[in-house]
């Protein structure tokens, strides 16, 4: 079965840094991924998105045109990317910086303050990693030691530090999940 990601947001969110996390524990899960950066034309505040295609076989392709599921990390993104979500598929929105507007009625959507609750563990920086908390209760395939192991394999040796904070990081996206 082929699952479809895309991780969307603007640059400085380490939207590119969750997309390597997740592919790499899909990875570790035993599952063939492929991971497709796109970055826009400005840097830092930008948009920047990435898809992670996920199969139990051969990865078909890496750009898709309808996916399973988005993560939007701000209400451009939420606008963007809300018509490429196939029938039946996941819109997991971080609502501090997305309106919760329900327009489809053929997906599910998942909204939690990920930014608010990045800030409240004293680092902002970390909304990417709560939504990858968010995402890892809908994904029977992910789990906090994969993740954990994932964290470990994507950061530089110089930044290995940070993993305990970006651990804690998922674990609000765990333990506070707010669904509609």
């Amino acid at each position: 079965m082929e699952k479809n990601y895309i991780i969307a947001g603007f640059g400085g969110q380490g939207v590119l840094f969750a997309g390597k996390v997740l592919a790499n524990a899909f990875m570790l899960a035993g599952k063939n991924v492929t991971w497709y950066p796109c970055y826009g034309a400005e840097m830092r505040g930008g948009t920047v998105n990435c898809e992670i295609v996920v199969s139990d076989d051969e990865v078909s392709s890496v750009h898709k045109q309808d996916v399973d599921c988005v993560i939007a990390l701000n209400q451009l993104s939420f606008d963007r990317f809300i018509s490429r979500i196939k029938k039946g598929g996941m819109l997991i929105c971080n609502s501090s910086l997305i309106e919760e507007i329900r327009p489809r009625e053929d997906i599910s959507y998942i909204f939690s303050p990920m930014t608010d609750k990045a800030v409240d563990s004293g680092n902002p920086k970390l909304t990417n990693m709560v939504s990858l908390g968010v995402l890892s209760n809908e994904e029977t395939a992910l789990n906090v030691e994969i993740l954990e192991k994932a964290i470990d394999i994507v950061l530089p040796e110089e930044r290995k530090k940070l993993a305990k904070s970006n651990m804690e990081a998922i674990m609000l996206g765990i333990d506070k999940l707010v669904t509609a």
